[in-house]
């Protein structure tokens, strides 16, 4: 079986270079976003479109990703289930998520919406900066050097 990057790819900043260090690993690149993606010419690239529903792109990645696949979200109950397939799933920021440390990460996006929820916390999101960028390359190559071992 080969290995496929799955990309929740609504709101990813990091598309570009998805695409090319897929391309230098020849690596199949699946984005799936809820709505319009830029078609690519490259056949290695596939652009899923589903429907508006509350998770639906989480749902498809997580119905068709299999062990050793990687999968990049900032979706954190989507890396949970992903986690659990045998994925290697990375962050746009190149924060990696894995069995160590996937209940931790978990739990502080819970604790992170009740207090948004109760009004502790507005929540704000660090902006993406190319510190960001950086840290992401140098995970997702590392992602598919790990994956292309274990295949």
């Amino acid at each position: 079986m080969s290995i496929e990057i799955y990309v929740d790819a609504d709101a990813c900043p990091v598309k570009p270079e998805i695409l090319k260090v897929a391309e230098r690993h020849g690596l199949r690149v699946t984005l799936v976003a809820n709505s319009g993606l830029r078609p690519s010419r490259d056949p290695m690239v596939r652009n899923i479109i589903v429907s508006a529903g509350f998770d639906a792109a989480d749902n498809w990645i997580a119905d068709n990703t299999n062990p050793n696949d990687i999968v990049i979200t900032a979706d954190v109950p989507l890396a949970v289930r992903c986690v659990a397939k045998g994925a290697h799933v990375t962050g746009p920021t190149g924060r990696v998520f894995d069995e160590k440390n996937i209940g931790m990460a978990s739990a502080m996006r819970d604790l992170g919406q009740h207090l948004r929820e109760t009004g502790e916390s507005k929540g704000y999101n660090a902006a993406f900066s190319p510190r960001d960028r950086s840290a992401f390359l140098e995970t997702l190559e590392k992602l598919c050097r790990r994956a292309k071992a274990g295949a």
